[in-house]
């Protein structure tokens, strides 16, 4: 999902750590402890231990753990099957695995969005009836 090369994780909050304040990182946040206050990164990284109470803003954010505050993402904002987020949600992707917990608005941009259109696996899945030929409806 991250590109390897151009976002290296810069920094990281350990699981026994707790930070008071606002936090600004450059480059990618890992998290596994708990921040109380406004974080910033390029990307955040939050695994299941991991608990921010304030807001989140970066161009990337996985969420595995708990969120208490808004959520502004410019590119992704994706919650883990585990993740727990109650506050409202700014960004232009979303993706939310089944198990996640939302409680909130949420606020996608549309002006450049992708949509992809899903096409039924094998082709003729439906295939469409022909009409006036003995034997097909």
């Amino acid at each position: 999902m991250f590109n390897k090369d151009a976002e290296k994780l810069r920094s990281f909050v350990g699981a026994q750590s707790e930070f008071r304040g606002e936090l600004t990182v450059a480059g990618t946040l890992r998290m596994d402890g708990v921040v109380t206050g406004r974080v910033q990164a390029d990307e955040v990284i939050l695994s299941e231990a991991a608990t921010i109470k304030g807001d989140v803003l970066a161009r990337k954010i996985i969420v595995g753990g708990k969120v208490e505050g808004n959520i502004r993402a410019s590119e992704l904002v994706e919650i883990g099957s585990r993740g727990k987020v109650r506050g409202d949600i700014f960004t232009n992707n979303l993706s939310v695995t089944e198990g996640a917990e939302f409680n909130g608005k949420i606020q996608m941009r549309t002006e450049g969005s992708k949509v992809l259109d899903f096409e039924p696996r094998g082709s003729g899945a439906f295939p469409q009836p022909a009409v006036g030929q003995p034997g097909r409806a």
